[in-house]
């Protein structure tokens, strides 16, 4: 049995855990330290770069946010959460580029409901209803509970058709 002045040093996963639990706790500062010794230890850590993106996301650190998601998708070119993330980030500013990290987001995870909704938006602004159609109905599919988010014009389409009653059964 090792002396209590021997203890083993926290790992690189039991430091990110420690800075996520600090994050949800809003302590956003004790969780940017934490990531930071992750990153001494561990370079290549893209939860600890993307978890930095989203405090400085956050914090209206834009050019921050954005180094940090680059670094996690230089680590993991198909990390969903830093694609959209950043994709939000460009949104307004660069639509094209946001488009196709969004594309890429949900080539990576086809289920990825919200980046599906953003990419439905993207289209309607470009006025390309037919792929914003097509997007707000893979959003809902994944998640029924974003019609509510879909533009007003376009949830007509996106209801399911109520199901035909079985044949001779009374009404």
């Amino acid at each position: 049995m090792r002396p209590s002045s021997e203890r083993t040093p926290p790992s690189a996963d039991a430091l990110l855990q420690a800075g996520i639990a600090a994050q949800q706790n809003d302590d956003p500062q004790g969780a940017s330290r934490f990531y930071g010794v992750v990153l001494t230890m561990d370079p290549r850590n893209k939860a600890a770069w993307y978890n930095l993106g989203v405090i400085a996301h956050q914090d209206g650190r834009t050019a921050d946010a954005r180094r940090a998601y680059e670094k996690a998708l230089k680590i993991d070119p198909a990390f969903p959460s830093a694609l959209y993330n950043e994709a939000l980030l460009l949104k307004s500013s660069d639509p094209d580029l946001a488009m196709g990290l969004l594309e890429r987001a949900v080539g990576a995870d086809p289920q990825a409901a919200t980046a599906h909704l953003e990419l439905g938006d993207l289209w309607v602004r470009k006025h390309r209803d037919r792929e914003a159609a097509e997007e707000f109905r893979s959003a809902v599919a994944a998640d029924p509970a974003l019609l509510s988010q879909v533009p007003e014009s376009f949830r007509d389409s996106l209801r399911p058709a109520p199901a035909p009653s079985p044949a001779g059964s009374p009404r």
